[in-house]
């Protein structure tokens, strides 16, 4: 299922479910992910947040530690830590995915945003069935 925003960006729901994962017991997003699907730089979305980052407190978004990082490169997320360019991912639980769109303040950050909340929300859904 595909989601289509009003400037014609499409974004498979498929995608966006492959790169929500549990970490520290809550489903997150990674910092290197989202700026993928925002189509910046993930140096750019990094920056965005520390110029605002009072706004993320953390039950909205947390830097992964070396035990994490490790495991994403065990689990095949990442290659190897060299491709994180000595850079730690910040990982963004839904409503810190949510606060994104208010420093990224372009629409298609606001368009991906919407198709992110949905998916959320789809897998929570699915979640309470089972």
């Amino acid at each position: 299922m595909s989601k289509k925003s009003n400037n014609n960006i499409l974004i498979p729901a498929e995608r966006i479910e492959s790169r929500i994962m549990v970490i520290r017991q809550e489903k997150v997003m990674l910092d290197f992910h989202l700026a993928e699907l925002y189509g910046i730089e993930t140096r750019a979305l990094k920056q965005a947040v520390k110029r605002n980052i009072e706004r993320f407190p953390s039950d909205f978004m947390f830097e992964l530690n070396e035990n994490e990082i490790n495991n994403l490169v065990s689990q095949n997320v990442i290659p190897s830590k060299k491709q994180l360019g000595g850079a730690v991912p910040f990982a963004f639980t839904e409503p810190g995915v949510a606060m994104l769109s208010s420093v990224l303040k372009t629409q298609t950050a606001l368009n991906v945003n919407i198709t992110i909340m949905r998916t959320f929300v789809k897998l929570r859904k699915m979640m309470s069935h089972y």
